[in-house]
């Protein structure tokens, strides 16, 4: 999220939580009182104020802590004893490339905030963060204050209706109250619907010590389960309740409400199965013979090389240098393309075009020959009509070799009439002779 969009939503956020508690004191109880303090106001309002300045802090608590990142340098020990998750495919310890670091147990890549996140349960965009390891306890401190807080809202300015509905005329409220009760509960009751059914799922999560992505890993493992692929598989993580609770909030249950920090690094976590090589989440065994996935060396080709078979031409009919002109210039009819053969490319038929075939991998373009392009072109300009005017000879002969043999022949012809005759005149000797 844009860091301008996340600064927004928090300014959302604390309008929905201030308003409903500074009004519903200002504008309907203290007027309800008389305007005076009193012990019964202060017993009223007392608890009120306190959970909600609870509420407040632990969202503050909730932003400005860092969910915790993978350190420089850190890697697994899979020497010892302690657990460590590894590649579903290799068999190796999880390692991201995108941070260039290795992955500890539970730990996830943010697209978000662009790191590896320790125990990522999800990128809350109302806190403008990733909720971690560090800061999930205060996360869920705040789930819980926003549900006792809105109870409590609700109570007094229900309390205060009800009070109101009674046939005491000095209870009645004025206009003012009238509106900024009817705000509040438009404020509160969609908050309490919203954000209570969003706490009970966490709030389940914590007591079986799961976060919202292995959640997504329980669900599909008990999928499988019920297609009968896979056997029941334990979560490695859940540790009981108790446990799971201290996990999270600290050992001594006097401080589960108050802001604590988690125990633990957030780079080992506590197993509950005997096995260390445990294998979560668990695999579809009709995947385990399958092959991973390889690119092939060449993406534009086929196997053995050759064009993909399965590429076919967006149009049966190949069009021509002209089919782009307008439609009172004669074109040429385009021809018909046969996806069998790679003959089908050649020139003959239509010329100046390009080649080219589509498909679903993309597309082939067959270079042409420039060379032909350019005598067809010098072809077309000169047969076009009146545009030259060409000489065309009555006779030609079709070699020197040729002219030099017929003019010995006139020659000897000649001197044959010359001694037959004696005399000729001048206007029977060629002009050739002459």
């Amino acid at each position: 999220m844009h860091p301008i969009l996340g600064r927004i939503a928090i300014c959302f956020v604390l309008f929905l939580i201030l308003f409903p508690v500074l009004t519903c004191q200002i504008y309907i109880i203290w007027p309800w009182y008389g305007r005076e303090l009193s012990v019964e106001l202060i017993t009223l309002l007392l608890p009120f104020n306190v959970l909600a300045v609870s509420l407040l802090w632990n969202y503050y608590l909730c932003i400005v802590t860092d969910p915790g990142e993978v350190p420089d340098g850190w890697k697994p020990d899979t020497q010892s004893n302690e657990g460590y998750e590894v590649k579903r495919l290799t068999g190796c310890p999880r390692f991201c490339r995108t941070c260039e670091k290795f992955k500890p147990p539970r730990s996830h890549h943010c697209k978000q905030c662009n790191r590896c996140v320790l125990r990522m349960d999800h990128h809350c965009p109302w806190t403008n963060n990733c909720i971690g390891h560090f800061n999930y306890g205060h996360f869920i401190r705040f789930l819980f204050y926003v549900d006792i807080t809105c109870s409590y809202h609700l109570a007094m300015v229900s309390y205060r209706v009800m009070a109101a509905s009674g046939r005491r005329y000095y209870d009645e409220p004025t206009g003012a109250e009238l509106i900024f009760i009817i705000l509040n509960y438009v404020f509160a009751v969609p908050v309490i619907l919203v954000v209570g059914a969003f706490s009970l799922y966490h709030f389940h999560s914590l007591l079986g010590n799961t976060t919202t992505i292995e959640g997504w890993e329980k669900d599909k493992a008990a999928m499988l389960r019920r297609h009968g692929k896979i056997e029941e598989v334990k979560f490695p993580y859940n540790l009981g309740v108790r446990r799971n609770i201290a996990s999270i909030l600290g050992n001594n249950p006097l401080l589960w409400c108050c802001p604590t920090v988690p125990p633990g690094t957030g780079l080992k976590y506590q197993l509950s199965v005997a096995d260390e090589h445990y294998n979560w989440p668990p695999r579809d065994p009709t995947l385990a013979n399958q092959l991973p996935f390889k690119l092939p060396d060449n993406p534009w080709t086929y196997e053995n090389g050759d064009v993909n078979p399965n590429l076919r031409p967006s149009n049966g009919r190949l069009r021509g240098v002209n089919d782009y002109e307008d439609p009172g210039v004669d074109v040429r009819p385009g021809r018909l393309y046969s996806p069998d053969s790679d003959s089908d490319y050649s020139e003959e038929g239509c010329s100046g075009a390009v080649r080219v075939r589509r498909g679903s991998e993309g597309y082939e373009v067959r270079p042409v020959n420039r060379e032909e392009m350019l005598q067809e072109y010098v072809q077309d300009q000169i047969n076009e009509a009146g545009r030259y005017q060409v000489y065309e000879p009555e006779h030609t002969l079709e070699s020197d070799e040729d002219f030099e043999d017929e003019f010995e022949e006139d020659v000897d012809e000649l001197s044959r009439d010359v001694g037959d005759v004696g005399t000729i005149s001048d206007d029977d000797v060629p002009l050739a002779l002459r």
